[in-house]
């Protein structure tokens, strides 16, 4: 029989914390909690985590410090990280990124919204073997968090700050299904108005950043269009 899935939830709210909790544990995980980032660490050194949900504004240790030493020790470096947060400036959200957070949700969310981002990490292939913690990496693509550049083969693209980080959102969430409005609130953030101009402004920037990144940007392989519903990133 397969165990269940174990989630850490690191949040300072107590009613939130609970309130996750129970969520998680009706669908089935196995939840563990901390209120400060301290113990957060130590649990993180103590077990073994699926996925760990980390709040950025915490007590003592704060979320972004404690998830890069998540991220520094090869015990734990793998483990997929969402972040919560109230806050949702676009430097934020590229903060938290390239601290190695894998997602990224601003305060406050529906317990909808946030089962579905934790179902997307959980159904994430394991990284590939050798690979830095600070890169992200797909065929010949490879992209470097810690200097926010990006490679195909041996050469260097150059992208916009949004298509760096539309990319960003793509490789994190590989094969996985992304309507346009996850992609506007994760990229150009929870604040920004969604409308159908909005939406097409999406679609303008993907199509920039397939030519850059595609063969054929004509007959795109790497972000494939899922008609009336965004996009996934395929590799």
């Amino acid at each position: 029989m397969a165990r269940n899935k174990k989630i850490l939830l690191v949040e300072d709210e107590e009613r939130l914390i609970s309130n996750l909790a129970d969520k998680l544990r009706a669908e089935g995980y196995d939840v563990s909690t901390a209120l400060d980032g301290e113990t957060g660490l130590n649990m993180t050194r103590s077990a073994s985590y699926d996925l760990i949900v980390l709040d950025i504004m915490l007590p003592g240790l704060d979320g972004l410090s404690l998830c890069r030493m998540i991220r520094s020790d090869n015990k734990t470096s793998n483990i997929p990280i969402i972040m919560l947060t109230a806050r949702g400036t676009e430097v934020d959200k590229i903060v938290g990124l390239e601290s190695g957070a894998n997602d990224y949700i601003v305060k406050p969310f529906g317990l909808g919204e946030f089962l579905a981002r934790v179902r997307v990490q959980m159904r994430q292939p394991a990284p590939e073997p050798g690979l830095k913690q600070d890169e992200l990496s797909s065929g010949n693509l490879r992209l470097n968090l810690t200097g926010r550049r990006v490679f195909k083969g041996d050469s260097e693209v150059k992208l916009t700050n949004k298509e760096y980080m539309l990319l960003a959102v793509f490789m994190r969430n590989k094969r996985a299904v992304l309507s346009r409005d996850f992609l506007i609130t994760n990229v150009w953030g929870e604040d920004y108005l969604i409308g159908e101009s909005d939406k097409r402004t999406v679609d303008v920037h993907i199509r920039w950043l397939r030519e850059k990144i595609e063969e054929n940007p004509s007959k795109p392989e790497r972000i494939s269009t899922v008609r009336g519903v965004g996009y996934r990133f395929e590799g």
